[in-house]
């Protein structure tokens, strides 16, 4: 009897603890691009925070931004910065976290084109309008006169769901291209003249690598997980360049100067020789003002771990990290989100 009632002490004790590691869940939802990187960084934290769980759900910026108004989650995600319109829609004011700066690339499955290809604003604004249908066009030919290209039709191939890596494509393409901002626009979400449709950073890279001709626009990370190839675009100042830690931190140096206090900003297309031109931030969404003032205190720490040691993960998944003096900013952005209960 003295055994079975010291077995029920240790699996009470047992339960206890286990009960006490996972005290607080914190639920999240939204952008695919910076999933690779958020999925190691929720990990990874559980060893530093073991009391605190950081579920989250990679469903695309537009469905994060949908269960954040909604309040079906603790925090959104996404990579293109919330409208004025959708703030509006908040129940409590919004804090933009900008996380780290991911690449948006224009990859592409061609049997006898295994890198090198060159693309012009220009012609990637054609290809995803419809007006360039073949690979071995004329003006595709002449930038890559050395690239095998057959006659092969062209299947463009974009996402489906709301996404901010459409948001940054999407915003890069009206920039470059009048007719395309006229016809199109940009947005998380928005008609596109032709093409198959794929969910997720996921599905657009399945779709390509599974589709001889095809071309399609992804994070870096998923064309470098999927072997995809991708295109040096020509940027602003004339120069090709191919997506890298180094061309992204590039384009987002430009813009820290006129950074807005809130972190809503756009670096597609930016000045610079060695800038990508199709960059951008990727942000958590947080309330200023939680109703869980336990929550608001937990994840406000994750939010300081991942400035710091949640930075030194970016590069080994093709991420690059924020600039310090950006570093610097947020962290003050943080620590005025309120963690104390309101009577």
């Amino acid at each position: 009897m003295k055994n079975f009632i010291c077995s029920l002490i240790v699996v009470a004790g047992t339960i206890l603890t286990v009960a006490t590691q996972a005290s607080v869940m914190l639920n999240g939802a939204g952008a695919t691009c910076p999933y690779p990187l958020y999925d190691k960084w929720f990990s990874d934290y559980r060893k530093v925070d073991p009391e605190t769980q950081i579920n989250y759900q990679s469903i695309g910026s537009g469905g994060g931004i949908r269960q954040f108004l909604e309040k079906t989650v603790d925090f959104g995600a996404t990579d293109a910065p919330m409208t004025k319109d959708q703030m509006d829609k908040a129940t409590s004011p919004v804090v933009h976290i900008p996380t780290v700066l991911g690449a948006v690339v224009v990859t592409y499955n061609l049997a006898d084109v295994k890198k090198g290809l060159k693309l012009t604003p220009e012609l990637i604004a054609d290809i995803f309008l419809g007006k360039l249908t073949k690979w071995n066009d004329p003006k595709i030919k002449t930038l890559n006169p050395s690239a095998k290209l057959a006659d092969e039709s062209i299947i463009v191939v974009h996402r489906s769901d709301g996404s901010g890596t459409s948001a940054i494509f999407t915003d890069y393409l009206s920039k470059v291209s009048s007719e395309w901002q006229q016809k199109v626009g940009s947005g998380t979400s928005v008609n596109w003249p032709i093409g198959l449709g794929g969910k997720g950073n996921e599905g657009v890279s399945g779709q390509v690598k599974q589709k001889k001709g095809s071309i399609g626009y992804v994070e870096l990370i998923y064309a470098e997980k999927n072997d995809l190839p991708y295109a040096a675009v020509k940027n602003e100042s004339g120069s090709f360049v191919l997506p890298s830690l180094k061309s992204v931190t590039a384009a987002a140096q430009g813009s820290l100067a006129s950074m807005p206090a809130d972190f809503r900003t756009s670096i597609t297309n930016a000045q610079g020789k060695e800038s990508y031109p199709i960059s951008g931030f990727t942000y958590l969404l947080v309330y200023q003002s939680m109703p869980n003032a336990e929550k608001a205190a937990k994840l406000v720490k994750f939010l300081k771990w991942a400035m710091r040691d949640g930075q030194k993960a970016a590069p080994s998944l093709s991420y690059s990290p924020l600039p310090e003096e950006l570093v610097k900013k947020v962290e003050a952005k943080i620590d005025s989100i309120e963690t104390k209960k309101v009577n």
